[in-house]
């Protein structure tokens, strides 16, 4: 082909985010070639380059057609199903590639498998990125949240791109350098535990202000849109306040009301659990987030029990609670208890990010973690401004929580903060993730907890030894023995 007609980038793997991550690329100047197994999904393609301002886009129904078709050095992105079928489309495009070219995977894979196909690429002389892509549909076509990580040099060869193409921040593009090996799945990962924290926490929220404080779709439409005009301003915010405005077009009321409360899930909310257990940190806010998606699930059992506990005399409380509510009151103090469940949420994510950077020697940039996520992303919000802020003022920040910001943001919020959860306990509604924030936040800050007892427990049946507050070394004490001759 003449060089002058040749791609700067491709793109395989058209399902919705491939496509409109594609236009995204084309619309901002460079011009893309793409492929996909199925060739009318490469016609779909070229349809909408078309129509949406003959965008410069050639479409390619072979893998060595593709291939011939880019620049050299050429970089492709692949978009496909995580796991086998990423393995397949490398293995169809590399016999086609040459040393110095790049790979990148656009996937939500699990970090390992790009460990080892950096390892791989590399025998064949290929560079490799496993690259996080946040924002949905509609952020890979107008501008993601980035996270590459892997070969630095195939990062620098499409820089220019990412840069354009990701959502775009008062203080620069939504992308940036993550760190070597698989960091950049392993930033997404968590982005998506932290997800699954917020939409958790967003979701008691509503419990709460509907079944204690009564409120309609309506009101609470209102209650979303004003706090996104506040510290709580984000897309999640954002969306929901959306969503109690739609009608349901099939009957009275609104949608929401009609849709099943059964909550699916892709893993990577799981994954962020497991690797969290793995490292010993603690995230009980995103566990419970996950453990609220599982139960969701028994939806059965669920009605059954909710039957069976009733006939046995369970009474529902929510009534008497809600009849002594100070609604005006119960507004604010749900606002201050999910803003202060959140600063836990997010916390938590940025400690199992701390401790698998020290693990790796990824040598993660917290702050510019943060910063990349203000924009395009699903947690995209004002307050990650100000953890990006914290972590400038103190790199080695122990935790946001203490922070001096958040720490007086978190004093000043936790009265209402209890009333919260109290008020939900009471009335027998769950709150797993404002328990478990709260749980986090009051652990986390005493000095000193019962973890004492638990060691002399450990110690007595299984002579684990203990250490002492106020001598140095390893003890063992005859527990049993000893109790029975003072007894």
């Amino acid at each position: 082909m003449d060089a002058t007609a040749l791609s700067r980038i491709g793109l395989a793997g058209l399902a919705v985010m491939g496509q409109n991550l594609a236009l995204n690329i084309a619309e901002k100047g460079f011009p893309i070639s793409v492929y996909n197994r199925t060739t009318s999904k490469v016609d779909e393609t070229l349809d909408r380059a078309h129509t949406e301002g003959q965008l410069p886009l050639t479409g390619h129904y072979t893998p060595k057609d593709f291939v011939l078709s880019i620049k050299k050095p050429r970089s492709v992105i692949i978009l496909v199903k995580a796991g086998a079928p990423v393995d397949q489309t490398i293995a169809a495009l590399a016999q086609h590639m040459e040393p110095g070219d790049t790979i990148i995977d656009g996937g939500n894979e699990w970090y390992e498998n790009t460990e080892r196909r950096i390892v791989e690429a590399a025998d064949k002389g290929l560079l490799y990125l496993g690259m996080g892509v946040s924002g949905g549909e509609e952020g890979a076509r107008n501008g993601p949240s980035l996270m590459p990580g892997g070969s630095f040099e195939a990062y620098n060869n499409i820089k220019d791109i990412v840069s354009k193409v990701a959502a775009q921040v008062e203080d620069g593009p939504c992308v940036t350098y993550i760190g070597e090996g698989g960091s950049g799945n392993f930033v997404k990962m968590v982005h998506n535990g932290i997800e699954y924290g917020d939409m958790q926490l967003i979701s008691e929220a509503y419990d709460v202000l509907k079944n204690v404080g009564g409120l309609s779709n309506s009101e609470l439409a209102e209650i979303f849109d004003e706090w996104n005009r506040g510290e709580l301003e984000s897309f999640l915010i954002e969306i929901t306040a959306d969503i109690f405005k739609v009608k349901d077009e099939h009957g009275e009321g609104e949608l929401v009301d009609k849709i099943l409360d059964k909550t699916g899930m892709k893993g990577t909310g799981k994954w962020t659990v497991q690797q969290a257990a793995e490292l010993s940190v603690a995230a009980p806010t995103i566990a419970a987030s996950l453990d609220g998606r599982y139960l969701s699930g028994l939806k059965d059992e669920r009605e059954a029990a909710s039957k069976i506990l009733s006939d046995a005399g369970l009474k529902d409380e929510i009534g008497s609670v809600r009849s002594g509510i100070d609604k005006k009151r119960l507004i604010d103090d749900v606002r201050q208890a999910l803003y202060a469940s959140k600063i836990c949420s997010y916390a938590q994510g940025m400690n199992l990010l701390r401790a698998k950077s020290v693990e790796k020697n990824w040598n993660l940039n917290f702050g510019e973690l943060a910063r990349i996520w203000k924009g395009g992303c699903i947690i995209r919000a004002v307050f990650l401004d100000r953890i990006k802020k914290a972590y400038q003022r103190n790199p080695n920040l122990a935790s946001l929580v203490v922070d001096p910001e958040f720490a007086k943001e978190m004093v000043q919020r936790q009265a209402a903060w209890r009333r919260v959860v109290g008020l939900a306990i009471s009335a027998g509604i769950s709150t797993p993730g404002m328990c478990a924030s709260l749980s986090y936040f009051d652990t986390y800050r005493r000095a000193r907890l019962p973890a004492n007892l638990v060691q002399a427990q450990r110690d007595l049946f299984g002579a684990h030894t203990y250490e002492r507050i106020d001598r140095p070394g390893a003890f063992h004490t005859e527990w049993t023995k000893l109790a029975r001759k003072s007894g």
